[in-house]
C-alpha cells in the first residue's frame, strides 16, 4: 500500500492550488464530459499530468504546478484555468464553478468508472453516490514533518472563518437548503471528513494513517478527507475546507491568506509555542455556524468562551498577518448570496450560466 513519509517535508512556503469544477453544456447544465477531457483527448501542456476527474463524470479537477514564489501564483492559476476553458470548449463543453451545482440532481448523473471510485461507491454507498461536491484545496509546503502536524492542528480554529468567507453552495438539487455551504454537509456524510482531531506528532499521525490502511478503513491515504491534513506524499499542509469559486481573484485571496497563516504558524512552532488544546466538538460548532450563516456567522473566539462576528475575526486576522485581501473577501458579496440574488431576480434557470468561468 502506498504510504507517505516524514522525509517528504523538505520545503517551506511553496504553493499548490487544486480546484474542482463542473463540466457543463452551453446552458451551464451538468454533462458527462470527463471521459473526453481526461482520457480521450490530450490536454494543453500545462494540464498534462495535472488534470483528473472526481466521482461524477461532470466534476473535473485541476492542479497548478508547484509554485516556488508566491508572486507567481496568479499567473499559474490563470494559465491553468484558461487552458481548461480552452480544452473544454474545443470538445463542446463549458466549465462552471461553485461548491455544488445548483440544479444538478445526483440521481440523474453518471458516476466515473475509475476502479478507485467504483470501490468507494461499493464500500460507502449512499453518501458517496450523492457526492457532487466541488472544493478548493490549498497546499503549502512545510519543511519538517512534526512542524506540519503542529501547524495542521493549530489551523483548525481558523477553518470556520475560511469556510464562512468561501460559502458558495446554497442550493442542492434545485432546492434552497437554507445553508450557505450545503457542500460541507453533503461532503461530511462521508467517513473521515470534517474537522480532524489533533495529533501529538508526525509519528502519531503516521500510526493513524497506517492503522486506517491496515484495517481496510481506507483504500489509500487520499481517503483521509479532513478539512486540513498533513499531506505525507507531497510534504505540505493541505487546507481543504473552502467551497469552489468562480472568480479567480477570490481564489488568490484565499491562497494568500492560507500561505501567510501556515508560514506564521510554522514560525510560532519554531519559537517553541505551545499548541492549543481545542475540543473538536467546539470547533465543529464554529464550523456549523459558518455553514449555516456564511458572512453573518458569529464564530467561537480563540479562548472558546465567547463568540465574535465574522467581520471582527476577519479584521483581526487581516491586521495581524497584513493580508488586506481578507477584508475584501468579507466586504464583497458572497457566492451564496450572489446565487440567491440571481435566483430571486431571474429565477433558478438563470443560475447555471451565472457560474460559467471566463478567460482571464
Amino acid at each position: 500500500m502506498e504510504r507517505g513519509a516524514a522525509e517528504n517535508f523538505t520545503r517551506m512556503g511553496t504553493l499548490g492550488i487544486e480546484e474542482e469544477f463542473f463540466v457543463v453544456d452551453e446552458d451551464g447544465r451538468p454533462t458527462a464530459g470527463t471521459d473526453t477531457l481526461v482520457y480521450e483527448a490530450d490536454p494543453p501542456e500545462i494540464l498534462a499530468g495535472r488534470l483528473d476527474h472526481e466521482l461524477f463524470k461532470f466534476v473535473i479537477e485541476t492542479q497548478t504546478p508547484t509554485i516556488e514564489d508566491p508572486s507567481g501564483a496568479e499567473a499559474q492559476l490563470l494559465a491553468v484555468r484558461d487552458a481548461l476553458i480552452d480544452h473544454a470548449e474545443t470538445h463542446g463543453f463549458r466549465i462552471a464553478a461553485a461548491g455544488l451545482h445548483p440544479t444538478a440532481n445526483w440521481r440523474e448523473l453518471e458516476h466515473a468508472e475509475k476502479p478507485r471510485y467504483k470501490s468507494q461507491l461499493d464500500r460507502i454507498q449512499y453518501p458517496q453516490h450523492r457526492n457532487t461536491t466541488a472544493g478548493l484545496h490549498v497546499h503549502v509546503g512545510v519543511d519538517d514533518a512534526d512542524k506540519a502536524v503542529w501547524v495542521a492542528n493549530e489551523l483548525r480554529w481558523y477553518l470556520p472563518m475560511v469556510l464562512a468567507l468561501s460559502a458558495n453552495s446554497p442550493f442542492w438539487c434545485g432546492f434552497d437548503t437554507g445553508l450557505h455551504s450545503a457542500r460541507s454537509t453533503i461532503f461530511e456524510s462521508l467517513p473521515n471528513t470534517g474537522m480532524p482531531t489533533a495529533f501529538d506528532s508526525y509519528a502519531d499521525f503516521d500510526r493513524f494513517e497506517r492503522y486506517m490502511l491496515e484495517t481496510d478503513s481506507i483504500a489509500d491515504r487520499g481517503e483521509l478527507w479532513f478539512d486540513v491534513r498533513p499531506h505525507s506524499g507531497l510534504g505540505t499542509v493541505e487546507v481543504r475546507v473552502a467551497d469552489a469559486q468562480r472568480d479567480p481573484a477570490v481564489v488568490l485571496q484565499f491562497v494568500e491568506y492560507v500561505r501567510a497563516l501556515v508560514v506564521d504558524l510554522a514560525e510560532r512552532y519554531a519559537d517553541g509555542e505551545s499548541g492549543s488544546d481545542y475540543r473538536r466538538e467546539l470547533l465543529d460548532e464554529s464550523k456549523w455556524r459558518a455553514i449555516r450563516h456564511g458572512h453573518d456567522a458569529e464564530l467561537l473566539s480563540r479562548d472558546l468562551e465567547t463568540t465574535r462576528p465574522l467581520e471582527a475575526v476577519v479584521q483581526a486576522e487581516a491586521d495581524r498577518l497584513d493580508v488586506p485581501g481578507l477584508v475584501d473577501l468579507y466586504d464583497r458579496e458572497s457566492g451564496a448570496s450572489r446565487q440567491r440574488r440571481i435566483r430571486d431576480s431571474q429565477g433558478l434557470d438563470a443560475l447555471p450560466t451565472s457560474l460559467l468561468l471566463e478567460r482571464s
